[in-house]
């Protein structure tokens, strides 16, 4: 985000909305807040008067003293979660701009910007009305003398006072608590008053929090146990525990990482197996599906899973509250297989410190009350106390994280889960069930009708023309069309194909969801993807050797260049130089009917050597060799032009790219390890163009290829025309 001297904040945010189908979209903008106006562009405009008068922004709204800024909490979309702002004037509440940020503390820094133009034009508003009302009381009193009774005067003054006082009102409910109050049934350990007795506890609870005794100190955590002010407890109601900890991290990073149920939970929390979101109620409150991976007994003791709904919230001096209670849900049955455990209450409670040290601090508390059901837990009491101590420990693992990792973000995102009935218990229906775990949730009629309601007043904005739509979608939709078929006949290589498994010295084409690759929202999360089907077909293979480097293999008689130049195909052919004293070439023959007009693929084809040096990309993979090969070649991508000497050859419909991996030490030291043992190596590779903005994402491979055993024995020497 940046801020110029025109505009009082400015940066890329994200359009969020539904269409009218109910599905959730995203568009990338470029936002303008002015002391007047609050706008955005599809471009960032890169001068004073492209944001006066020469580019015209994709929507306006006019900023005043009625304006006002609606928190909607956390919204879902592709199992991502986006902190969604509404910014609307109260008066003409279909005039509005929904924006939205992937990390909180970008969505919490417009609302402040955005509130103090708001009040800045409150204030300017009510200095010009007392002006205007001391004029006219000037000129009325000169007029009608003494005909205005004290009681009119009062009834002025009165009035105006009422107004002054629910303008006040409304400039303090606007900075009220980000979240709306937890649902009834939802017990707030957080709001324990000085006696340890809860001001909102309801008639139908058990018991009141009472104080809190330490129990032990481990990793680092200080662990609580709950008081109880009953004499009696059933043996399967256990005792409240929370463990309390330091984090060095900001609450928003600790908050965000808490909210988080995909595979980067596995890094912190040692009780996490899986999670899943059953239903969005609304941008505070959820249910969620929850398994826990338990350590005690496994082989005799059942899992445990849970279904409970979490709610948040953000208080005003920076913390956060997250509270977890059981809730059974039509959609989320009991599973077969697991016990079905019942959570009292518990959660998070992400509080600030002061700094030391310049340091950033945060205590965390974490708080569980369950009962894991099951026959184990009234006869064995060191199961339950086992079990809960294993979950609170997350706290001493949250802390960990933060110290061993770079990342100062990490984007939340939670799986949507299919549903769930109890009806579901034959093994069958379970496998198809888990396999499907990642699609959509079947939303009920009724609810789904009011969030389209809710958004119906921006449905017509939503649906942007197609020449609007963001390069890579429009990329997308013309490689959909495009026929998947090409005509394979004709072309050939030395090297043999064979689909088998255990076949040797031969390739095949590799499944592009082996490789991940940049996603859409790489830019804001880091995250990826299984790349997919790719782009370009390959069709063939070429094993060569020589006393001297091969370069320009495509000028060879009756190539596979050749032959798709004379069926109108675009061919890509990656020749991989091996120097010794044999030089090897292994050559790979990727075809396409056509490149697609302003494409990635097709700027990195008609760019220059230093763009297509900086994006050409290389995935590398050994599923099957000894393990110091594997560590050696490893599976990080590597942008080729960076590490060694690429030529580029450009002809009429092909382009070849000479990789010289001997030109770098560290390759050429790799690749003499490699070549000593190639005979006994399954090697998977994946070429791609890499994607650094957000219309270049997401990711897509030209290819994916798999060697199986190459015999050294098997090349060939080629025959290459002046």
């Amino acid at each position: 985000m940046s801020s110029s001297s025109s505009a009082v904040y400015e940066g890329w945010m994200v359009r969020y909305g539904r269409r009218k189908i109910g599905r959730s979209f995203v568009h990338t903008r470029y936002f303008v807040l002015e002391p007047r106006m609050l706008s955005y562009y599809k471009r960032k405009p890169q001068h004073k008067a492209d944001k006066v008068g020469g580019k015209l922004p994709i929507k306006s709204l006019p900023i005043d003293g009625n304006c006002r800024v609606e928190d909607r909490g956390l919204k879902m979309h592709h199992g991502h979660m986006l902190y969604v702002l509404c910014v609307y004037n109260k008066r003409e509440k279909h005039n509005r701009i929904t924006m939205a940020a992937f990390n909180i503390q970008e969505a919490l820094i417009w609302k402040e910007k955005i509130e103090m133009v708001i009040d800045q034009q409150q204030g300017a508003a009510q200095s010009d009305g007392n002006r205007a009302i001391s004029s006219s009381q000037q000129k009325a009193s000169l007029e009608n003398g003494r005909k205005s009774s004290s009681s009119d005067h009062e009834s002025q003054y009165s009035n105006e006072e009422e107004e002054e006082e629910e303008e006040n009102q409304r400039s303090l409910l606007r900075r009220t608590t980000i979240g709306n109050g937890p649902p009834e049934s939802l017990y707030d350990w957080t709001r324990e008053n000085d006696f340890g007795i809860s001001n909102q506890a309801s008639p139908d609870q058990v018991f009141s929090r009472g104080h809190w005794r330490l129990v032990r100190c481990q990793n680092s955590l200080r662990i609580f146990e709950e008081l109880q002010d009953v004499d009696y407890l059933a043996r399967s109601c256990s005792r409240a525990m929370k463990a309390v900890g330091v984090v060095e991290a900001s609450c928003e990073a600790i908050f965000q990482l808490v909210m988080s149920m995909d595979t980067t939970r596995f890094e912190w929390d040692c009780s996490f197996q899986y999670g899943s979101l059953v239903e969005e109620v609304d941008g505070h409150t959820a249910i969620l599906y929850h398994r826990l991976q338990l350590d005690w007994f496994p082989m005799v003791v059942w899992p445990r899973d849970l279904c409970y709904v979490r709610y948040w919230r953000r208080n005003d001096d920076g913390s956060y509250v997250v509270l977890f209670q059981s809730r059974e849900h039509p959609n989320c049955g009991p599973q077969p297989g697991f016990v079905r455990a019942h959570i009292e209450s518990g959660g998070f409670n992400i509080s600030p410190l002061k700094s030391r040290n310049g340091r950033i601090r945060t205590q965390v508390q974490h708080l569980m009350q369950i009962d894991l059901k099951g026959w184990g837990v009234g006869y064995v009491p060191s199961f339950q106390q086992h079990c809960l101590l294993h979950m609170l420990n997350s706290v001493a693992g949250l802390r960990e994280w933060f110290s061993q990792s770079d990342e100062s973000q990490v984007l939340p995102r939670i799986p949507v889960m299919v549903n769930m009935t109890p009806s579901a218990s034959s093994k069958k229906g379970r496998k198809a069930q888990e396999n499907t775990m990642q699609t959509s949730l079947p939303m009920d009629p009724s609810r789904h009708s009011t969030i389209l309601e809710e958004e119906s007043d921006e449905d017509d904005e939503f649906l942007i023309p197609e020449s609007e739509q963001e390069p890579s979608t429009r990329e997308d939709a013309e490689d959909a069309k495009q026929p998947d078929h090409i005509d394979l006949s004709g072309f050939s290589g030395n090297l043999r194909r064979d689909d088998r498994d255990n076949s040797r010295d031969c390739w095949r084409i590799s499944d592009g969801n082996n490789f991940r690759v940049r996603s859409k929202n790489f830019v804001y999360d880091k995250s990826k993807v299984p790349a997919g089907k790719p782009l370009m077909e390959l069709v063939a293979v070429d094993w060569f050797k020589d006393t001297k480097r091969m370069d320009h293999v495509a000028r060879r008689k009756g190539c596979a260049v050749q032959v798709a130049a004379e069926k109108g195909l675009f061919t890509l052919a990656i020749n991989l130089q091996v120097p010794g004293t044999t030089n090897y070439s292994m050559v790979f023959y990727f075809v396409t009917k056509k490149l697609v007009p302003n494409s990635l693929l097709q700027r990195f084809v008609d760019g220059d050597d230093e763009f297509r040096n900086s994006r050409f990309k290389l995935i590398p993979s050994v599923p099957k060799g000894s393990w110091i090969v594997r560590q050696s070649v490893g599976s990080t991508p590597c942008l080729l032009g960076k590490a060694v000497d690429i030529t580029y050859i450009r002809g009429v419909n092909y382009l070849e790219i000479d990789v010289d991996i001997g030109s770098s030490t560290v390759a050429n030291g790799v690749l003499g390890l490699v070549c000593g043992v190639i005979t006994t190596l399954v090697v998977d590779m994946a070429f791609l163009v890499q994607g650094n903005t957000y219309e270049e994402l997401p990711e897509r491979l030209i290819g994916a290829v798999r060697m199986s055993h190459i015999e050294l024995s098997s090349a060939v020497v080629p025959v290459l025309e002046d």
